[in-house]
């Protein structure tokens, strides 16, 4: 572990030499306040510390402080963070972006069920749907849009084996956006809706039978102890947002936005490299093998994906997936996709099925 975040901070250290600074007089001492994500989910809170406490103060002279902390010691729901954003009642903020749909069906837009089959192209999607994502924070929620992140690909972990696909058919299992709910409902699954912290209790007492979670997010918040089976069927990457309130962002002024700015542009290709290292690591942490830099060993049965599911998967998401979060979106917001994300994937939500 300590040689990867070595790494991690050599390659920072490396990009900030090229990310100019300001000198300490142009910008106004300042502490601001940032609601980072889950504390459990280590491959994305070990990028945040990094920034806030670590690259923040290079590019800023040390002017800019952080007090940081975790959404989930504060009491704080992935949901709830945009909307405290809005309110400034925090000046950063990060939480996932398909959380958000219950206030815009568009932020579920770069996270569609299996739309992404590996992190390069999840990247890909969510730089093209960014500026929409940024518009709509913008103009309802009086919130900036600074960088994306990402976590490892979203699988089943289930209390009994699983095999197949079918094996959903019956199950209770916990998701998170409605994205993954329609596809959950179409292989004859029941989706129950709870936060993340609720799953380990939820899973030892049978509330629920199976719960969608990354590859290592579930590691490292200790589902290993209450489920024995994973299916890696990929049902999104649980795409992450940082943002920041409009009015405090206009009053750190021109100097320090400049900063910020790069160093997000840093922080965001942090988080892609973390997750991308985190998720190829996954299934050794998973089955007690080494390396796993990013989790707790496990014994947990992975069972791989059947090129039956993989056909059936595909077809669920064009044919099912896509069209339904379309309705829920809108002809004018299925345009923007087809134009942008549609064409980084190649393919086209049909408008006559809207």
């Amino acid at each position: 572990m300590r040689k990867l975040i070595t790494y991690f901070s050599m390659v920072i250290s490396a990009a900030l030499l090229g990310v100019s600074t300001v000198s300490a007089g142009e910008i106004p001492e300042t502490q601001v306040t940032v609601i980072g994500t889950n504390s459990t989910v280590r491959h994305a809170v070990i990028p945040e510390k990094r920034f806030w406490n670590e690259t923040l103060p290079k590019i800023t002279n040390g002017k800019i402080t952080a007090n940081y902390n975790n959404m989930d010691l504060m009491g704080i729901k992935g949901f709830q963070v945009l909307r405290l954003l809005k309110a400034g009642v925090t000046d950063f903020g990060s939480s996932d972006v398909s959380k958000l749909a219950g206030d815009n069906a568009a932020f579920e837009g770069c996270d569609l069920a299996g739309l992404a089959l590996d992190v390069n192209a999840a990247r890909a999607i969510c730089d093209a749907w960014k500026p929409t994502m940024d518009r709509i924070m913008q103009k309802q929620f009086n919130t900036k849009l600074l960088a994306t992140g990402a976590n490892p690909p979203q699988v089943f972990w289930c209390r009994d084996p699983i095999n197949q696909l079918s094996d959903l058919k019956g199950r209770k299992i916990r998701v998170f956006n409605k994205t993954m709910s329609d596809f959950v409902n179409a292989v004859g699954g029941t989706t129950i809706s709870m936060a993340f912290a609720e799953v380990v209790p939820a899973l030892q007492r049978g509330v629920v039978d199976c719960a969608v979670t990354g590859t290592t997010s579930g590691n490292s918040a200790g589902w290993t102890e209450v489920s024995d089976y994973i299916y890696p069927m990929y049902l999104g990457w649980s795409v992450g947002f940082q943002g920041v309130n409009l009015d405090s962002w206009n009053r750190l002024g021109p100097d320090a936005q400049r900063a910020l700015i790069d160093g997000f542009k840093l922080l965001e290709d942090d988080l892609w490299a973390t997750v991308a290292v985190s998720a190829s690591q996954a299934d050794n942490c998973n089955t007690g093998k080494d390396p796993c830099d990013y989790g707790k060993k496990a014994k947990m049965t992975i069972a791989p994906v059947k090129d039956a599911d993989k056909g059936l998967h595909k077809e669920l998401m064009e044919n099912v997936v896509l069209v339904e979060w379309g309705k829920r979106c809108g002809k004018d917001c299925v345009v923007e996709w087809n134009n942008t994300i549609g064409k980084v994937v190649g393919m086209a939500i049909p408008l006559d099925k809207i």
